[in-house]
């Protein structure tokens, strides 16, 4: 597939897709979700995936102008969309085994907003907003984001967010735990690029594990959670990157991890 509303490289064990319609605030349309699905269904030997927007803004969510609506027109079928292309793309970004990181540069509002919570580890620039633009439309916070929202926030601010549609500036966002980091704007590459560098060189089954278990640990009690830990320490223990990472700390040299 050629790409026109994304850019997409993998060097180094590191997968970097741009969203690219910046005159749009890279707004998604069809054309994108087509475009962002391909794109992660061809990782390859990537190790971590990071996923950004190109110019001003991170992602403005759905663009409005892609499904032609007007104040006359009759009804529109929003779930079809939700189910077609948003839904699937949050449960591509859960599935992955890799660590995907949302490098927030700007404004990311609606569903924009809910794409980046998605993400398994969020930096934003100190410039950056989440706006959840919802309720002036008349409508939830999809792609993930009321669920997102309450369980990074709690409910009181996780309501206040969603119905008021009050912007969150990013270093608000950090302090209040939605996201990992907030950083100047002059350091987002370089915060981003050793925080990839780093993942990449780490053991990627034993990251895949820490992922999965994280994102699944509200599903079960405390004894699930100790028995999953136990079978995950059994499994992993077997592995050659297990040894391999023993084997050079006891020899005081950088590891070397092969996956297996």
């Amino acid at each position: 597939m050629t790409y026109e509303t994304i850019l997409f490289e993998a060097t180094d064990g590191v997968a970097r897709i741009t969203l690219n319609r910046p005159d749009r605030l890279n707004s998604f349309t069809r054309a994108m979700h087509a475009e962002l699905r391909d794109a992660l269904a061809k990782l390859g030997e990537a190790r971590v995936v990071i996923l950004t927007g190109a110019g001003r803004g991170f992602c403005a969510g759905q663009d409005l102008n892609d499904r032609a609506v007007s104040a006359d027109a009759g009804p529109t079928d929003l779930g079809s969309t939700v189910e077609e292309c948003w839904n699937p793309l949050v449960r591509t970004i859960a599935a992955l085994p890799q660590p995907v990181i949302a490098k927030v540069n700007g404004v990311a509002a609606g569903a924009g907003a809910s794409i980046a919570l998605a993400c398994d580890i969020v930096i934003a620039a100190s410039t950056a907003k989440f706006i959840q633009s919802f309720s002036a439309l008349g409508l939830v916070p999809d792609t993930g984001g009321s669920w997102h929202l309450t369980r990074h926030l709690g409910q009181a601010r996780a309501m206040g967010l969603a119905l008021t549609g009050e912007p969150l500036d990013a270093e608000k966002a950090a302090e209040w735990g939605l996201i990992w980091k907030c950083v100047g704007g002059e350091w987002l590459d370089a915060e981003v690029d050793q925080l990839a560098t780093k993942l990449a060189s780490l053991p990627p089954l034993g990251l895949a594990a820490i992922k999965s278990m994280v994102r699944t640990s509200w599903d079960r009690s405390l004894d699930e959670e100790l028995d999953l830990q136990r079978d995950e320490m059994r499994r992993l223990g077997y592995t050659d990157d297990y040894r391999e990472g023993v084997a050079a700390f006891l020899e005081k040299r950088p590891a070397t991890f092969k996956g297996r």
